[in-house]
């Protein structure tokens, strides 16, 4: 019996006829970086950046002409680090595209040159380096920009959740890197990020290297009839039905995040059977699922947040969207301490990307958490 495909992916690079609409959004990237800028995408985290960069890089204008780099730099905590993946992620990409870019790399990154293994099978040189190897970050890193300056073909560099370089410890990380990249004449930019408040005032405070420096698009959610038509054309495609209605509510319970609507519908096309429709009990168990695979998880952010500042993500969470979180009236209505702690708590809940603010509404930034906090405190789904 032949496997069917799952036409919801919710990992790696996506086909052209799973991937759902963002055609002005991807034109608007193809355009800005082919004719020389470097552009800044701003979203909230599962909505879809990732998926987008990815989505044009296998574009013919850019996949024929240009050597293409992502790199995610959430996880690092210092500039080490950045040069580390930058350098492996630059190397890698290239090793089986072009040995003469491969090679042009060892040469040219001398400050580590001599650290590179060699796989005796393929008879090529392997990135076995490690990152205690970096002990010059500053100077490798100058290297790698060098080499990207002198490579065959232009290239195309997206480093995604860009806001991290902002908490390094190492003084004047932005302005070392805003200097390298304003000298290149070979390569453009992708700074992608969800932080949206660090990110604005990176690329649009005047007192910042970054200012005026990137073209900016912001990520929203893709439109309701859109994406309705999406789901129910895929399922019809192999022999399903689903309810438009029943996609309108998953879209609205999650407020349009991409990733756990791929995902609800990933789990609900998997347990619908050809020639069945996809019921609203499937797409709850789905949701259902996905709240209880997720719950060490949660259970785990918890545990590190001081009382305050739990007792505002939770107010926010029941709310989904909390406007005037200072005022007397929410205070009340939630049973918070006083406006002043409101103001503190909001605060360090933004600075470690559990809540958004978004012209001064505020939301938790993952949506099934936030779904989780309300099945946790009394006021489940209702879907």
């Amino acid at each position: 019996m032949a496997r069917t495909t799952n036409p919801f992916i919710v990992t790696g690079r996506i086909a052209p006829e799973y991937f759902c609409d963002r055609v002005a959004e991807s034109a608007r990237l193809i355009k800005s970086i082919t004719n020389g800028n470097n552009l800044v995408i701003i979203s909230p985290r599962r909505m879809g950046k990732t998926g987008l960069i990815q989505f044009c890089y296998d574009h013919p204008q850019i996949r024929d002409e240009y050597y293409t780099f992502f790199l995610d730099i959430l996880h690092t905590s210092s500039l080490r680090e950045f040069t580390y993946l930058l350098g492996k992620e630059i190397y890698e990409t290239l090793l089986p595209r072009s040995r003469k870019m491969t090679h042009l790399f060892i040469q040219t990154i001398k400050s580590i040159s001599g650290k590179f293994g060699f796989d005796p099978v393929s008879n090529l040189p392997t990135f076995s380096i490690e990152l205690g190897d970096i002990d010059r970050p500053e100077y490798t890193l100058e290297e790698i920009f060098q080499y990207l300056d002198h490579a065959d073909k232009p290239c195309i560099v997206a480093i995604d959740e860009f806001q991290q370089i902002a908490k390094y410890p190492e003084k004047n990380i932005e302005a070392l890197l805003r200097t390298h990249i304003q000298r290149q004449s070979n390569s453009h930019f992708i700074f992608a990020g969800s932080e949206r408040h660090i990110l604005q005032e990176m690329f649009s405070s005047a007192a910042r290297p970054f200012y005026h420096s990137a073209d900016i698009l912001e990520l929203k959610a893709i439109a309701p009839d859109i994406y309705q038509t999406f789901v129910v054309r895929l399922f019809e495609r192999y022999g399903r039905a689903i309810d438009p209605a029943d996609v309108d509510k998953v879209y609205t319970l999650f407020k349009g995040h991409t990733y756990y609507m791929q995902k609800t519908f990933n789990e609900s096309f998997a347990d619908t059977s050809e020639g069945e429709t996809c019921a609203l009990k499937i797409i709850r168990a789905a949701i259902d699922n996905m709240i209880a695979s997720n719950d060490t998880i949660f259970r785990e952010i918890l545990s590190n947040i001081p009382e305050r500042q739990k007792e505002l993500l939770y107010a926010i969470a029941k709310e989904g969207e909390a406007e005037r979180i200072t005022s007397a009236e929410f205070i009340k209505r939630h049973k918070l301490t006083s406006a002043s702690s409101v103001q503190s708590a909001a605060k360090k809940l933004l600075e470690k990307d559990l809540i958004t603010e978004i012209n001064k509404v505020f939301s938790l930034t993952d949506k099934l958490f936030a779904l989780w906090i309300n099945k946790m405190y009394g006021s489940p789904m209702t879907l």
